[in-house]
């Protein structure tokens, strides 16, 4: 059974509801609604109380009695954006006051008749006219002598059933919506149930319980308690008692104004003495009474006492919050710098630099310094060893190839002459036909090679120029065209390369050096029985002088030359007076700068309100 609350700390007012908070309090809930005001929950999740409830369930009733006014009523969905109701006391004998805001409209008003009306014109503007919904916020404050300090955030009931003018997917859209709320964990989530259903069928709480299985921040409230079925008490009063599904902060039963006593115009004073009675005179309710588990009454001072708890609890944690995105903020604004200056010199200066900047940054990528947190060479020798490990390879089934060739030879053309004696012309086909074979992994590299070195030129592209369009444009087709041609010129070269290869030669001493250096013992260079390992130890050479001159080639003209052409390309720019296409900044780079403004500004203004706390 729930502990009894202390409430003889709570001093008595004339307001209907009989409480007063200190002057700690209103603070504590003006600066939250202050920052959700002016769009901090875009950047980062508020301490909130979310009201959720399955279609009948009275979630109006209880938001009506909590507020004193009549809110949107009917048959199916009538919350159709969510709301922020927004409660402030004002001292005995103040004027009540209304102040609607929505998508740019602002609406002030003293007659606590029109807040119905006021609420569907905001929802009939915001979801347009029928029964749609929508995700844009209505803000709703109510200053009155009879309510609580207390802020809370409506949401449209639950529906399974999508009745005619509405969407098929009309619950999952709903569903969405509230989890979007109810699933931060800095909302308490308020959930109304009524007590003549089965409580373990409603998909309010089930909604509740999947976003928070320990039921650490869910607080439910019993409605239509007069509607029990005989018999049913019993095990209503279980689960009030918080016996049958328990949640934390337990349940809170309450008794609000029917449909006739609310056509009738009963007061908010009324009713509050009504409900009363009723749990006074009840059979078994009557105890939540004498626990603190029953009434509106009661239900106002829980749940401004909650929401008071959960802000102080976390304005720690949204203070380090706030730090954290100015400063990711300011990062990001250095990316969206302002546009190019107006004044014709300025802009030159301006172009000038913007373009050295793009060639400098190019420049350094091709020395081999760090760009985008990469090193371009460890890219490309990571290409260059792969063909290296392709040629060393080839190298071990050269011996092999030889004395097949020799066998295919002596098999096939050998006539008089003795075994060995078969002629160079054998060997020298096989050499040429070795390296031949080493084209195609040549050319591979070149591409792979190409590929790399053209998306590390556009990354630079895309850097410098993210806020020009033309100039980011113009760079990238540029880099396209320069790394074509020079793909087709290192291909040409390669080729020749290989051609060249085909002659089999290398200086006498190259070879002789290589003869010598090897284990085996080439006394007779002239016997022709030495030409397969004199061929083997000529392959050597060949495979360290591809190893060497096809990266070379690709390094000359795919990186260097490409590069000293790009710059120079970049920087004729210059000599064509063309500053206001060049500079001309994209929609999105604009839009993108003034929403990191905007958010700076919030963030800015978070910082100073909280700081008073800290």
């Amino acid at each position: 059974m729930l502990q009894l609350m202390n409430h003889t700390k709570i001093k008595g007012t004339d307001g209907v509801f009989h409480n007063h908070y200190d002057e700690r309090v209103r603070p504590l809930i003006d600066v939250i609604d202050a920052l959700r005001l002016v769009g901090i929950d875009q950047d980062l999740a508020l301490p909130a109380i979310a009201v959720i409830g399955d279609q009948s369930s009275g979630k109006s009733s209880v938001l009506e009695a909590l507020s004193g006014v009549a809110l949107p009523r009917g048959s199916g969905i009538v919350t159709r954006c969510p709301l922020e109701l927004k409660l402030r006391t004002l001292k005995p004998g103040e004027k009540w006051t209304a102040i609607i805001k929505y998508s740019g409209t602002e609406i002030k008003f003293d007659d606590p008749s029109l807040v119905e009306e006021r609420v569907r014109d905001a929802q009939d503007e915001l979801a347009g006219d029928g029964v749609g919904i929508s995700s844009s916020l209505i803000h709703l404050e109510i200053m009155s002598p009879d309510v609580s300090d207390l802020t809370l955030i409506d949401l449209p009931g639950i529906t399974r059933v999508p009745v005619p003018g509405q969407p098929d997917d009309i619950s999952d859209q709903i569903k969405k919506l509230i989890l979007h709320f109810i699933e931060k964990s800095a909302t308490i989530n308020l959930v109304v149930v009524p007590c003549n259903v089965d409580i373990a069928t409603t998909e309010a709480l089930r909604m509740a319980q999947e976003v928070d299985p320990e039921g650490k921040r869910t607080l439910a409230i019993l409605t239509k308690p007069d509607l029990v079925d005989g018999g049913t008490e019993p095990n209503i009063l279980k689960i009030a008692l918080n016996q049958v599904i328990p949640l934390s902060k337990g349940y809170i039963m309450v008794k609000c104004r029917g449909q006739q006593q609310i056509h009738d115009k009963m007061s908010l004073a009324e009713a509050t003495r009504m409900e009363r009675e009723f749990f006074q005179r009840h059979k078994y309710f009557s105890c939540l009474l004498e626990e603190g588990r029953a009434t509106t009454q009661f239900l106002a001072t829980e749940l401004t006492q909650e929401l008071v708890k959960h802000i102080k609890d976390s304005l720690p944690r949204l203070s380090d919050q706030v730090n954290s995105k100015l400063s990711d903020t300011k990062q990001l604004l250095t990316k969206f710098k302002k546009g190019p200056p107006l004044d014709p010199e300025e802009k030159k200066e301006y172009f000038v630099e913007t373009i050295s900047r793009f060639n400098d940054k190019i420049k350094c990528l091709v020395s081999g310094e760090v760009i985008n947190s990469e090193n371009l060479y460890v890219l490309l020798r990571a290409q260059f060893g792969e063909f290296k490990r392709v040629l060393e390879n080839s190298k071990n089934s050269f011996g092999q190839r030889v004395e097949e060739v020799v066998a295919d030879y002596d098999a096939k053309h050998r006539g008089r002459e003795l075994p060995a004696f078969s002629d160079y012309k054998v060997f020298l086909k096989t050499a040429q036909d070795l390296v031949m074979e080493q084209q195609p992994p040549a050319l591979e590299t070149l591409k792979n090679i190409k590929d790399i070195v053209q998306d590390q030129f556009k990354e630079i592209s895309k850097t410098c120029f993210s806020n020009y369009p033309y100039l980011r444009r113009f760079t990238m087709k540029t880099i396209e065209d320069i790394q074509s041609r020079q793909e087709t010129t290192v291909a040409e070269r390669i080729c020749e390369q290989f051609k060249m290869e085909k002659l089999v030669f290398t200086q006498d001493s190259i070879l002789n050096e290589r003869l010598d250096a090897a284990e085996e013992n080439y006394a007779d260079l002239d016997s022709r029985k030495n030409y397969p390992k004199i061929l083997k130890e000529y392959y050597q050479i060949v495979v360290q002088r591809l190893a060497d001159q096809v990266p070379m080639l690709i390094l000359h003209f795919l990186l260097h030359e490409s590069m000293r052409i790009l710059c120079l390309k970049v920087q004729g720019l210059m000599e064509i007076h063309k500053l206001d296409e060049y500079l001309e900044e994209s929609t999105e780079s604009s839009r993108r700068r003034n929403e990191l403004h905007h958010r700076q500004e919030r963030l800015v203004f978070a910082y100073e309100k909280l700081s008073v706390f800290f």
